[in-house]
């Protein structure tokens, strides 16, 4: 096999392959041997038709496509490394020679890594954010932690607004139930906005044991096209009413819920903590700033082939997400009505911030010589242990050196980051009038 590399303009790259024809001839009776079973001439027995009498009445090409995909990979493969490319995206390929007795010619068109060109990348002036905590943030926190130890207890009385209701439902249009209109035994906290508008507002008043029609029209917009803007009739039966009971605010509670004896060092604790995480939401937020300034700063010139398989990519892991909560992407498709091509253009301009981040913190990471110590490594292995709560050489042994190498490389970017936020210079956020 033989290669020639043709560099395109906008860091697009055409390579050649040459694939000799004794070694397509070869491809094309594995492509034979493979589909004989299935081959059926009258005077031969199933299976068992020559090579050559299938090229006969079928035609010389036959074969053609099964061959040349069980060549291209390989070839490809051994192409693109023999290239010494930084490809970075998926091939586009087409053949062109494929005949009998002549070496199979195909080309594949691939996107080639581009580097940054730096601009101002150190002393980025960007607004300062103000940190600060307020007693109504500190309240609204206390809050969640009354609304987490508050207990549920089943009530006699009328249902109001923020109760738990659990009710029997059957609903039907024009007198004729429809599916997924029924259910027994949900639990529906009224005023959560959780089932067709209308629906909640009428089951207040009910009490345990009573019966009741709620009348309510399906939204124009509503997903299932069949029931969009119909009347529908709801026979419910309640079971139960539920409401919460929530502890005081005070020292005991703050016992209860810290490890603090008073209410007043308890609130002082969600003050810090609640600090502790504005700040860091800041510092992010600076650190954001500071790459979309550097990123506007640089020169480079990403092949749209690059972003597209970028966000491909990026489809894959939101997929994997998908399947961890019991979804299949094309489940997510059909819920959606998008469609893969759709999702590719959705994904296109994450895909493309993320590239031009990595591009220019790479340049970043060269222009000041910034480096990875071993000891880096390990802190960050250890970290890795931790969280999987594994044993560190355990960890050690599942990683190869590539896997090594790629954490050395994400780290580098993180100090890179660090190092062009400490650099920036924070300023005072202007007025609407010195805006102007």
């Amino acid at each position: 096999m033989s290669v020639q590399i043709e560099m395109l303009e906008k860091n697009m790259a055409k390579l050649t392959i040459d694939v000799p024809a004794e070694e397509f001839e070869k491809a094309i009776t594995r492509a034979y041997n493979k589909n004989k079973g299935q081959i059926s001439i009258p005077g031969f027995r199933k299976g068992h038709v020559p090579q050559k009498m299938v090229e006969k009445m079928y035609g010389v090409g036959v074969f053609y496509e099964d061959a040349a995909n069980d060549v291209m990979p390989g070839a490809y493969s051994e192409a693109a490394k023999e290239s010494n490319l930084d490809i970075v995206s998926r091939p586009k390929i087409e053949v062109t020679q494929i005949e009998k007795g002549k070496d199979f010619i195909f080309t594949a068109e691939v996107a080639v890594k581009p580097e940054a060109t730096l601009g101002e990348y150190k002393g980025i002036e960007v607004e300062k954010t103000i940190v600060e905590v307020t007693d109504e943030e500190v309240d609204a926190e206390i809050k969640k932690a009354q609304e987490q130890n508050a207990r549920e207890l089943v009530v006699e009385d009328e249902a109001k607004d923020g109760d738990t209701v659990v009710i029997d439902y059957e609903g039907s249009v024009d007198g004729k139930t429809f599916e997924g209109g029924s259910a027994k035994n949900p639990p529906l906290v009224l005023g959560s906005e959780s089932f067709i508008p209308g629906f909640e507002d009428q089951l207040i008043g009910v009490k345990a044991g009573e019966e009741k029609d709620v009348v309510v029209t399906f939204p124009e917009s509503y997903h299932e096209k069949s029931l969009a803007g119909k009347e529908a009739v709801f026979k419910c039966k309640v079971h139960e009413v539920k409401r919460k009971e929530y502890p005081e605010i005070d020292d005991e509670f703050a016992q209860d819920v810290s490890e603090f004896d008073t209410l007043a060092e308890y609130k002082d604790d969600v003050r810090k903590n609640l600090l502790t995480k504005k700040e860091e939401a800041a510092l992010n937020t600076k650190k954001q700033k500071v790459m979309d300034k550097i990123i506007e700063n640089a020169t480079m010139e990403i092949p749209d082939p690059m972003v597209e398989t970028q966000a491909e990519n990026m489809i894959d892991e939101y997929a994997q997400r998908l399947s961890y909560q019991g979804l299949s992407i094309e489940q997510y498709y059909q819920f959606t009505g998008l469609n893969e091509a759709a999702l590719v253009e959705q994904f296109k301009p994450q895909a493309l911030k993320n590239i031009q981040s990595r591009l220019v913190l790479e340049a970043v990471i060269k222009a000041e010589n910034i480096e990875v110590s071993d000891e880096e490594l390990d802190e960050e292995i250890n970290k890795m242990a931790e969280m999987y709560k594994m044993e560190v050489d355990k960890v050690k042994e599942l990683l190869d050196d590539n896997a090594k190498e790629t954490m050395k490389k994400d780290i580098a970017a993180e100090k890179a980051v660090d190092f062009v936020a400490a650099s920036a210079v924070e300023v005072e956020a202007k007025t609407e009038a010195e805006a102007e």
